[in-house]
């Protein structure tokens, strides 16, 4: 795990376990990123239910019940869809919060923003929160960390720090 996620993913993981809250994650771009620094704290399997990569058109419609006329109207890389992803996982796992990353990490989309990313945290007690982060130049693992990282901190917002169950 890269040093600086380490003191951030501990704090997720005692976040969760504080609150009784169980996490799931919905990824295009990053590919299974941040479900990889989760799980490589030992100890997280009651607090992390499921992990969606879906990197496809197809597989956010099948995995997440993102719907192919959202796709066509807004782009796999845009604020609805990254909504859409979060609520998917969110009503297909028994999560309590799920966050979801859409974006194109290396070479420019079809609207030329290569590092255009947007997340969504979405809580079954809250509305969805969504960020955008579009100001990368520095390469395909830049843009990955930094969308993971931006995760994590979205996360943490949303995720009570102490019981709510």
């Amino acid at each position: 795990m890269p040093a600086e996620f380490e003191p951030k993913v501990h704090l997720l993981l005692e976040r969760l376990e504080q609150s009784g809250w169980r996490l799931a994650t919905a990824e295009s771009c990053t590919g299974g990123l941040l479900s990889c620094l989760v799980t490589d704290i030992e100890g997280l399997s009651h607090s992390f239910d499921s992990g969606f990569i879906v990197y496809s058109d197809s597989a956010k419609e099948r995995m997440l019940g993102v719907t192919p006329a959202l796709l066509a109207s807004k782009g796999a890389v845009s604020s609805e869809v990254a909504e859409a992803m979060a609520k998917g996982a969110l009503h297909r796992s028994s999560c309590d919060v799920a966050v979801s990353i859409t974006g194109y990490a290396g070479s420019a989309g079809a609207d030329g923003k290569a590092g255009l990313v947007y997340l969504t945290c979405a809580s079954r007690d809250g509305e969805p929160r969504t960020a955008k982060l579009d100001s990368f130049e520095t390469g395909r693992t830049a843009v990955r960390l930094a969308a993971t990282m931006k995760a994590i901190e979205m996360l943490l917002e949303v995720i009570p720090s102490t019981s709510r169950k």
